[in-house]
C-alpha cells in the first residue's frame, strides 16, 4: 500500500519538469472569485488558481505572504523528502552524532528520530534552525525581485543570465517540485505512524 501512496507521490511532481512558465487558466467556476490571480505563478491546469475558500480575500500582500511561506516549506520538505529516501537505503553521515558514542547510523528513520537525537543535539539543531530563520534566509538587502528571492547581492548562480521565460520555468519547477514534496513526506510520516514497511529504493 505505501508502495502505492508513494507512487502517488512522485506522479503529482510530474507536471513539473514539463512547465515552461506560469499558466494562464480561465475559470468561471463560482469557487475562483480572484480571477486576477489566474496568471500568477503556480495556477497550473487542472485547478488553475485554487483558493476554495477565499482565504485571500483580494490582498496581494496576504498572498505574497502565503507564497513565500509556500516556497519555504516546500524547499523544506524537498529536503526532509530527499533525506527519508537516502536514510532508508541506508546512507547515513560517518561517524558518532555525541561524544557517547551515539553513531548516525544507529539514529533512526521518521518520527521516532526526534527521540533518539540526544537533548543537547536536539537544541542545537533547534538553534541553529532559529538563527538561519532569523538572519539568513530572508531578503536581507531588500534586493528580492519576488516572495523567496534571498540572493541577497551575494548569490547567484547564474541566475541573472537566463532570460525571463526560463526564470519563470524554473521557478514553476521549484515551486512545482516543493508541492509534490511536501505532500510525500507527508504520507512517508503518515506510513510510518501507522506503521506500514516502508520499502527501501532497491526494493521498489
Amino acid at each position: 500500500m505505501f508502495k502505492s501512496l508513494l507512487l502517488l507521490a512522485f506522479a503529482t511532481s510530474v507536471s513539473a519538469f514539463g512547465v515552461t512558465g506560469p499558466v494562464k487558466v480561465q475559470t468561471t467556476s463560482s469557487l475562483s472569485a480572484f480571477v486576477d490571480y489566474d496568471s500568477e505563478l503556480g495556477a497550473q491546469a487542472p485547478l488553475g488558481f485554487w483558493d476554495p475558500l477565499n482565504f485571500l480575500d483580494d490582498d496581494e500582500e496576504k498572498f505574497d505572504r502565503f507564497r513565500y511561506v509556500e516556497l519555504k516549506h516546500g524547499r523544506v520538505a524537498m529536503l526532509a523528502f530527499l533525506g527519508e529516501i537516502v536514510t532508508r537505503a541506508g546512507i547515513h553521515l560517518p561517524g558518532t552524532i555525541d561524544k557517547s558514542g551515539t553513531t548516525f547510523a544507529s539514529i533512526p528513520n521518521g518520527w521516532a528520530a526526534i527521540g533518539a537525537i540526544p537533548k543537547e543535539g536536539f537544541l542545537q539543531l533547534f538553534v541553529f534552525v532559529g538563527l538561519l530563520e532569523l538572519l539568513v534566509m530572508k531578503d536581507i538587502t531588500g534586493t528580492g525581485e519576488f516572495p523567496g528571492d534571498f540572493r541577497n547581492e551575494a548569490l547567484d548562480y547564474g541566475w541573472d543570465t537566463f532570460d525571463e521565460e526560463e526564470q519563470m520555468s524554473k521557478r514553476s519547477i521549484e515551486l512545482s517540485n516543493g508541492r509534490a514534496a511536501m505532500i510525500g513526506s507527508l504520507l512517508i510520516l503518515i506510513a510510518d505512524q501507522l506503521h506500514f514497511d516502508l520499502p527501501i529504493i532497491g526494493a521498489m
